[in-house]
């Protein structure tokens, strides 16, 4: 079963990327129009130290832009949890900030805090921290009741219960809005280096475009989408070392919340 999740998606992608060359090969497109995947694998080989020095700038970017975001939607998640009148005076401006196009914000951010790599956290951060907030404030809500009667009835202070029973429950929805952020977070990257950046896989992008070098282009958008399934796996991976109780749960196993909890 699972040498079949693994080679399922892959003859899938197989079968788009024939699909894709034969389209290209077949139909005369030109090249500036949409290049064949074979041209993307050479425009990437041969482009490696350059590609590979701008990853390296968009993953800096977008790991500590991650991270920024996780932090900040914890603390909001938590204090929308435990105040309802912080949840009514901020909650609606969450929502409203998700409204706002990245694309009309960015140059703002640039402006305000120049070209550095601070406004580049930013933008990252705003466009990740919204899943976080939201997975993580819903699995703290679904607590059961009843486990927190029973620290109650064990005299145990409302810190207590949060640490030892609502904190854990709340880690699978913080993990879901980390595997989220993580896709969102190359996106944010992307629009912040296109916005103004001296490299970054972005920035290549852009400059590529410019000159028509489409190839060059798309390879910069293949290692972009490889890097974001690379951080989505590691985060699910890292999820399930560190949460197997919520696996067994899923899988429809006996909980162990007491176990966890005590």
């Amino acid at each position: 079963m699972s040498a079949w999740k693994l080679l399922a998606p892959l003859a899938v992608v197989a079968a788009a990327l024939g699909a894709w060359e034969l389209y290209v090969v077949l139909g005369g497109v030109p090249p500036v129009v949409l290049p064949a995947p074979h041209a993307i694998a050479v425009a990437t080989y041969t482009g490696r130290a350059t590609l590979w020095s701008n990853f390296l700038v968009t993953a800096r970017e977008v790991l500590l832009g991650i991270g920024v975001g996780m932090v900040v939607a914890l603390v909001l998640a938590v204090a929308i949890h435990f105040s309802r009148t912080v949840r009514q005076a901020v909650y609606p401006l969450l929502v409203a900030s998700q409204a706002i196009p990245i694309l009309m914000i960015a140059p703002l951010f640039l402006i305000w805090l120049g070209f550095g790599l601070v406004p580049k956290l930013g933008i990252i951060a705003l466009v990740t921290f919204f899943p976080v907030v939201v997975t993580t404030l819903a699995a703290l809500e679904a607590v059961d009741p009843e486990f927190l009667k029973l620290f109650a009835t064990l005299d145990a202070s409302r810190a207590q219960c949060f640490l030892r029973v609502e904190l854990p429950s709340a880690l699978p929805g913080l993990f879901t809005g980390a595997k989220l952020a993580a896709v969102y977070s190359v996106i944010g990257a992307v629009f912040a280096e296109q916005s103004g950046a001296s490299a970054g896989l972005g920035y290549l992008f852009t400059i590529d475009s410019a000159q028509s070098l489409e190839a060059q282009a798309f390879a910069a958008v293949a290692i972009l989408s490889i890097f974001a399934i690379a951080l989505f796996l590691i985060l699910a991976a890292a999820e399930r070392y560190a949460l197997p109780w919520a696996h067994q749960s899923r899988k429809g196993t006996a909980t162990v919340w007491t176990r966890v909890a005590l």
